[in-house]
Formats: structure tokens, sequence, C-alpha cells
């Protein structure tokens, strides 16, 4: 904790002090471009990622970066209710899901049920995505256990994509053309993403700003 507690100190007379006004001004509101869906993995750092200020992303983070199909549930329901407020209340124009290498999340979406008994919670949540492992069996030698990681990892994030359109105001402005859908996949090792294009269906390298 007292890297922390240093960490804390530093931010406040190194980077507070550098961006006091964009601080100052984001006290009372907040207007975020873009709805960041991410997995809660310690080493997926979205503003380090997309080179972002504070402000810029309305973030989720979880499990494997899952999105649950749209519902009006008595439940608590914490990722269904944070993109509700990012699209109702913030209005943001981009939504991104990123999933990444290395998931253990995904990981575990291809183990049997009875090695997830201790993680009972866990378990119920992967069920959201319970077709991403028949959708790689069918598609691939299940001997190869590398590409079953990154095969599990991409379709994974694609379900999640389809899953956003469940929820009928998402449907509504993708379908009038306010608002962009994307399904990146970071690789942590190279610092690599891939941006998934419809019209390929590829993962294609994000190398910058198009023409």
């Amino acid at each position: 904790m007292e890297k922390l507690f240093k960490g804390v100190a530093k931010f406040r007379q190194d980077d507070f002090e550098a961006h006091k006004d964009l601080f100052q001004e984001l006290g009372r509101t907040q207007k975020p471009h873009t709805l960041f869906i991410g997995c809660a993995d310690s080493r997926v750092v979205p503003e380090l990622i997309t080179h972002t200020m504070p402000g810029e992303l309305f973030t989720i983070r979880n499990v494997a970066n899952i999105v649950p199909p749209h519902r009006k549930t008595e439940d608590f329901a914490g990722t269904t209710s944070s993109i509700e407020y990012a699209m109702l209340v913030l209005e943001v124009e981009n939504i991104v899901i990123c999933g990444h290498s290395n998931c253990g999340g995904c990981a575990a979406m291809n183990r049997p049920p009875e090695e997830l008994a201790h993680l009972p919670n866990v378990r119920r949540w992967l069920e959201i995505s319970k077709e991403v492992r028949g959708r790689v069996d069918r598609q691939m030698d299940i001997e190869s256990p590398e590409k079953r990681e990154w095969l599990t990892e991409q379709i994974n994030i694609l379900v999640q994509m389809r899953n956003l359109l469940t929820y009928p105001y998402i449907q509504e402005r993708y379908q009038q053309g306010r608002l962009n859908i994307y399904g990146w996949y970071y690789i942590i090792e190279t610092g690599e993403v891939f941006n998934f294009n419809d019209q390929t269906e590829t993962f294609e390298l994000v190398n910058g700003l198009k023409d």
C-alpha cells in the first residue's frame, strides 16, 4: 500500500497540477465520447492503450469483457446499468469492446464446469458467453491450444458486439448511424491492437489514422 500512497501524492503534485484546468472543467460534468468495455485484467489499461485523457472514456470492466443481453431485471446489474447510463444520459458516440491476449476469463470458458466449482460467481457469469466454446470447436483443430486461446478471445469479442445490439436504444442509434461499435483485440506483449473489419470479417492491425 505504501506504493499506492506515494502514487497518490505524486499524482496530486505532478499530473493534477499539469492538467489543473481540465480537472476543474470536469469537476461538475463529463462528456465522454466513447464507452470502453474491457476486461478487468490488471494488464489492460484503457487510457494507456488509447492515449486518452480523463473525461474521454466511460469505462466498464469485468471478467472477459462480457456484455449481458438486454433485459429488465430486479437483480443488481452493474454492466447493464452502466451501459444504460452511458447511452441514455451521457449519449456516447462510440462503443469499444476490447478483448485481449492471455485472457483468464476466456480460458475458463474452455474448462470443465467442475474446475470452476470454487468460483461459482465466475462460472455463472461466463455462462453468458457459453456459445463461444461451441463456435471455437466448430472452426478449428482442438489439439492446438494456442489457436484455441486466441480464437476464443476473438469470438468472444464478436459475441459481445452482437449482444450490444439487443439493447433497443443501441440498435436504434446504430441503425441510424449515430453510434459506432468497434471490436478490438489487444496483444499485451506487443502492444498491438487489432480492430474487427465487418466487411472482411477479420481483425486488422490498427496503425493510425486512415487517409
